[in-house]
């Protein structure tokens, strides 16, 4: 593994422009030669959106699978890319809810989805005013690459937290403003966790709610991060405060408002999602259906 790893980084320190090359024939062999998935990528599809002909759905696929090799070679490039390519690359908007935030003395849950590429967030914490940075991940089973993806996750001053650590720390560190956590918050719950579900992209859908009981335990500022592909390696992430219909959130208010935000970043930009997993594979086992849906 130790000699596969190497080769990654020799890859890794390529220049994009070359990487872009790779991801062309990666695209070929996926989508033309092997048809990586294509029965899943297709049915997420169709199920998200019932009203697109079959030409459009063709479109979309077509069009997720570049995106998709994209985000293959981008990730491998996140190995070595330094913050100040990165800032060039990804313009991160309205960081003002960061300043508010931190003066407010508020930590900030940061909650994304599977939009390409998210995993080029972490030189963010290089220009925000808080001072830690904690990207939350799920482990890997192999302990080798789990220290390898870590690595990832903890470069530019940040602190990677497992996600079965995550509420834990936070709910005993200081909520002083100081710190930012960054969830990819519509992960698939495995299905001995499912309890609460929700009508997104027009399916039944099993949500993650770890984030959710914080935010009626603590005053947090929740934010969320739209992201959009500009051009071929090139970002735009706006940023937008999140905040409670009331005084204070109610129990899987801030769970709904971020999965329609998501919805709506989706739907301008379809191919830009992760469609390749079985994100709905666990409907039956939803015991608690919103009741707006």
């Amino acid at each position: 593994m130790n000699f596969l790893f190497k080769i990654i980084i020799l890859f890794s320190k390529l220049p994009l422009r070359v990487l872009y090359v790779l991801s062309d024939v990666i695209f070929f062999l996926m989508y033309s030669l092997v048809g990586y998935r294509k029965e899943v990528v297709t049915e997420n599809l169709k199920n998200s959106f019932p009203k697109k002909s079959e030409s459009e759905i063709d479109k979309i696929r077509k069009s997720f699978y570049r995106n998709f090799s994209d985000y293959i070679v981008e990730t491998l490039k996140a190995f070595t890319i330094s913050s100040k390519e990165l800032r060039v690359r990804v313009q991160h908007l309205n960081q003002d809810v960061f300043h508010e935030a931190n003066a407010e003395n508020k930590n900030v849950i940061l909650l994304t989805g599977h939009v390409f590429n998210w995993e080029w967030f972490n030189a963010l914490a290089t220009i925000i005013p808080q001072e830690n940075c904690f990207p939350v991940y799920r482990k890997v089973q192999n302990s080798f690459w789990e220290e390898k993806i870590k690595g990832i996750r903890n470069r530019f001053g940040n602190t990677a937290l497992e996600a079965k650590e995550v509420i834990r720390h936070i709910l005993r560190n200081p909520n002083d403003g100081k710190s930012v956590y960054m969830f990819v918050a519509d992960q698939s719950p495995h299905v001995s966790e499912v309890s609460f579900g929700l009508n997104f992209l027009n399916q039944k859908t099993p949500a993650f709610i770890g984030y959710d009981k914080l935010s009626t335990r603590m005053d947090l500022a929740f934010v969320f991060c739209e992201m959009k592909k500009v051009k071929r390696g090139y970002y735009q992430i706006n940023y937008y405060r999140i905040y409670p219909d009331g005084e204070q959130f109610v129990e899987h208010e801030v769970v709904k408002k971020f999965h329609k935000l998501l919805e709506n970043t989706i739907n301008k930009r379809p191919d830009n999602y992760l469609w390749s997993h079985r994100r709905w594979k666990y409907q039956h086992a939803i015991k608690v259906m919103d009741d707006a849906n």
